[in-house]
């Protein structure tokens, strides 16, 4: 058992920054981002020995990180609103034209589906089409048809 968590924390640690990117694509705020990367972690744990290693564990990783924060999402969306106290002002906020480019286009993809912006994210990760699939159950071409549609809307909006 000791064995098996050296090698849960392990996978951890190599793959942390994955998991943190897609639970950041769900939420900003901070509290949010950690309880779904620790949620995350509890569902790589209880499915660790289902892994049956036809994929990658990588993919492995992304379809249990997404999955997660879907679950999330869905869960989010039958609750009662919740009004968080912040303020209003980010003395530490940039506004150059890069920033603000950015940020629109992040204010865009965040306008999409959940599926549409876990296409879009793992799509920005690098990631190929036939890994992409994988991790989303289609197939490579159904990526393709999914990223040009999304991108044709991420231009009308």
């Amino acid at each position: 058992m000791k064995d098996l968590e050296e090698q849960f924390a392990q996978l951890v640690r190599e793959h942390k920054n994955t998991i943190y990117t897609v639970c950041y694509m769900f939420s900003h705020d901070n509290d949010e981002v950690n309880d779904l990367f620790q949620e995350t972690l509890i569902n790589m744990w209880k499915g660790i020995d289902k892994f049956r290693e036809e994929s990658k564990i990588s993919t492995w990783i992304y379809r249990v990180a997404l999955n997660t924060c879907l679950l999330q999402e869905r869960k989010k969306a039958k609750e009662v609103e919740k009004v968080p106290l912040t303020m209003d002002v980010n003395l530490f906020e940039d506004d150059d034209e890069q920033t603000l480019q950015v940020r629109l286009l992040h204010q865009r993809i965040g306008r999409l589906g959940l599926v549409d912006r876990a296409l879009v994210m793992l799509w920005l990760e690098g990631m190929s089409y036939d890994e992409i699939g994988s991790v989303m159950g289609i197939s490579a071409q159904n990526v393709g048809v999914k990223l040009f549609r999304i991108k044709e809307q991420l231009k009308k909006m």
